[in-house]
C-alpha cells in the first residue's frame, strides 16, 4: 500500500531543521535579503546543524541522508526564508556535492566534501553562458589539455554563489562544464570538472568575477565568471572526458527535486499569510474578508495546489532514493527526468499563483516595502523565468518522456 507519512526519523529531521530555523533564521530573513547576503557566521551554523551534504555519505563528510531529507530542510528553508536565498544555498550544496561524490576522483572528493558538509566550503553549478541557458550543449567555454590538466576560457553568467565563494568563505567553487571536443559534437564534447576557484582565501590565478544586480532573492548571490587560461588538474575531472553533459543531466534532474521542494516552503508561507490577513482585515459591517468568496475560493484553490504539489516532490524524491540508494532493479537515473521536471514545473507555478494570491489578499498593503511580501514573489519568479531550466524546457523533459523523444 501506498503511505503517504514520513518515518520516525524525518519527521525527527524536520523538527530539528524547523527549531534551528525558527530561531536562526526566521527572525532575520526579511534583514538577510535587505543586506544582501547571509554571512560567514550563520551558512557555518547551518553546516554544523546538518544542512548541507545531506545525501552525501559520512565516509566524505556528508550527512549519510538521501534526498527524502534533503528535500525536507530544503523545504524548511523555503518556509524560513521565503526570499529564497538560503534556500537556494542549501539545495545548491546538496545536490551538487552529491553528483561529485558519485563521479569525483577520491582526492577531489576527500578534499572538498567534507568542507561543504560543515558549511566551510560552497560548490554549486557553473553552466550557463552569456549566449544563453537552455542550450547546454552550444556552451563555447573551452577546456584545452596542457601538461597535467586543463586550461579553461570562456564566461559564465547567472552563476549563483559567486560573492560568496571569493569573499565569503576561503574555499569554494563549482561543477563547471567546458568543452573538450569539437564545437559540431555539442553535447558529446563536453566534461565536466570540479573547479575550485578559491582554496585557503587565495582567489585562483586566471579568474575574474562580477556580482549582478538583480531584483530578488538576494540571500544568496548571482555573478559572472570569467576564465583566462584558469588552470585545472587532471583529478579535477568529474567522470570521463566528454561525458560531462549526462553528468550534469543527471545533476540538473537532483537539483530541480530540491528547486521544487524550497518553492512549497516559500509557497506554504505565503499560504499562511493569505488565511491570517483574511481573517483579521474586516469590512462591509465587520466581516472578515475571508467571508466573501472572492476572497476564500482562491485561498482554498491555493491549499490545494500546494498539497497536490507537496506530494509529486516528495514523489520525485521517493523516486531519487530508489535509483541512488536502493538501487532498485531496473530503475536507472533516466527513469527521474519526468517526475523531477513534473515537480519544478508545478512547485514553482504553485509558489507564484500562492504569491499573486496573497498579494490580492493584502491589496494595496502588499505593494508597500514593510510587508516584505513582494520578497517572496521575487524569490519565486526567479525559477519561473529559468534558474535550473525555465519552464517551457521542463514542459519539454516532460513531454519527451511520455510521448518519445524520437517524436518531440
Amino acid at each position: 500500500m501506498v503511505d503517504y507519512s514520513f518515518s520516525n526519523d524525518e519527521e525527527l529531521f524536520r523538527e530539528s531543521v524547523r527549531s534551528f530555523l525558527q530561531s536562526n533564521v526566521a527572525p532575520i530573513w526579511a534583514e538577510i535579503d535587505e543586506r544582501g547576503r547571509a554571512g560567514r557566521e550563520l551558512i557555518t551554523s547551518m553546516g554544523e546543524q546538518g544542512f548541507f551534504a545531506i545525501p552525501v555519505s559520512e565516509e566524505y563528510g556528508g550527512q549519510g541522508g538521501n534526498f527524502v531529507f534533503a528535500a525536507i530542510a530544503a523545504e524548511e528553508v523555503g518556509y524560513a526564508d521565503p526570499s529564497m536565498g538560503l534556500a537556494v544555498y542549501t539545495l545548491l550544496n546538496n545536490a551538487w556535492p552529491f553528483i561529485l561524490s558519485l563521479y569525483g576522483s577520491e582526492d577531489v572528493k576527500s578534499e572538498v566534501l567534507p568542507r561543504v558538509g560543515r558549511g566551510e566550503a560552497f560548490f554549486g553549478i557553473a553552466s550557463t553562458e552569456p549566449r544563453g541557458g537552455s542550450d547546454v550543449g552550444g556552451l563555447m567555454t573551452i577546456a584545452r589539455r596542457v601538461e597535467g590538466g586543463y586550461e579553461v576560457e570562456g564566461e559564465k553568467i547567472f552563476i549563483s554563489g559567486v560573492r560568496e565563494v571569493f569573499e565569503e568563505l576561503d574555499y569554494g567553487g563549482w561543477l563547471l562544464l567546458a568543452r573538450t571536443g569539437r564545437v559540431e559534437d555539442r553535447h558529446r564534447g563536453i566534461s565536466a570538472f570540479a573547479f575550485i576557484a578559491k582554496q585557503d582565501g587565495a582567489i585562483s590565478d586566471g579568474v575574474e568575477y562580477s556580482i549582478l544586480e538583480t531584483i530578488g532573492r538576494h540571500g544568496i548571490s548571482t555573478g559572472m565568471l570569467k576564465l583566462n587560461n584558469a588552470y585545472i588538474p587532471d583529478k579535477a575531472l568529474i567522470g570521463e572526458v566528454n561525458r560531462g553533459f549526462y553528468i550534469a543531466m543527471e545533476g540538473f534532474n537532483l537539483a530541480r527535486i530540491l528547486v521544487a521542494a524550497a518553492n512549497i516552503g516559500t509557497a506554504r508561507w505565503a499560504l499562511e499569510r493569505m488565511i491570517e490577513w483574511s481573517r483579521e482585515r474586516r469590512l462591509f459591517d465587520d466581516k472578515p474578508i475571508s467571508s466573501f468568496q472572492g476572497v476564500s475560493f482562491p485561498i482554498a484553490e491555493v491549499a490545494m495546489e500546494i498539497e497536490a504539489a507537496r506530494l509529486l516532490v516528495y514523489k520525485a524524491a521517493w523516486m531519487a532514493d530508489r535509483i541512488y540508494f536502493k538501487r532498485e532493479p531496473g530503475l536507472k537515473p533516466r527513469d527521474l527526468s519526468f517526475y523531477s521536471a513534473s515537480a519544478k514545473l508545478k512547485a514553482v507555478e504553485t509558489s507564484v499563483r500562492a504569491y499573486e494570491t496573497l498579494m490580492k489578499t493584502y491589496g494595496a498593503l502588499s505593494y508597500v516595502k514593510e510587508t516584505n511580501v513582494y520578497r517572496g514573489m521575487l524569490g519565486s519568479l526567479s525559477y519561473l523565468v529559468g534558474a535550473e531550466g525555465a519552464q517551457n524546457i521542463m514542459k519539454l523533459i516532460i513531454a519527451r518522456e511520455v510521448i518519445g523523444r524520437e517524436y518531440v
